[in-house]
């Protein structure tokens, strides 16, 4: 019996391994691409320069999500281990409403998603949370599992903001040691 249950579980992770290559999206795809150059402090997608600051160095990505306004490559110039973050202003949809859903849309397209990158297989998890309009902001805090070598400090952050009566969708991936933050969290 041990051994049917062995190989039927087998049997469904290949099947699930194989289903992900075949139904894979555009916004999984952009984002295998920034985990896959995160060692190299996304060199290979680096474009060119857009602005400068005592603070901060910022480029343009190479790499964008289809439908996104931009893609940032941010250097944070006071940090002694040169810290970068790609962010990704996914979307910017017309009320509460159409965010709720884009939000809902874009965390079903990478969670679970299996991540290739430095010959090592992850999946991206992370807890969904539903946003709600009182709150000023949700986000998800996603993870590579297993969690080894140097992709274990790398998150993906979902995030849903209200800013300036403008809902705004960013996916953005960074260094845990960085922001030292993981979780879902909603603020007010």
């Amino acid at each position: 019996m041990r051994n049917i249950l062995l190989t039927i579980a087998t049997l469904l992770l290949s099947e699930m391994i194989s289903a992900q290559g075949v139904f894979s999206n555009k916004t999984q795809l952009a984002l295998e691409k920034v985990i896959q150059d995160y060692p190299n402090r996304f060199y290979n997608i680096k474009g060119e320069q857009i602005q400068q600051t005592r603070q901060i160095t910022e480029f343009r990505s190479t790499v964008q999500i289809p439908g996104s306004s931009s893609s940032t490559i941010t250097l944070y110039n006071a940090s002694r281990n040169e810290d970068y973050t790609w962010t990704c202003a996914v979307a910017e949809p017309q009320g509460f409403e159409k965010a709720k859903v884009r939000f809902h849309e874009i965390y079903s397209q990478i969670s679970n998603s299996i991540i290739t990158s430095s010959q090592k297989t992850f999946i991206l998890t992370g807890q969904y949370e539903e946003p709600t309009e009182d709150k000023k902001s949700t986000r998800i805090v996603f993870s590579l599992l297993p969690g080894v070598g140097q992709e274990k400090k790398l998150k993906v952050e979902l995030s849903l903001r209200e800013e300036n009566k403008q809902w705004r969708i960013s996916l953005i991936v960074y260094d845990s040691e960085q922001k030292n933050e993981q979780g879902a969290i909603t603020a007010n």
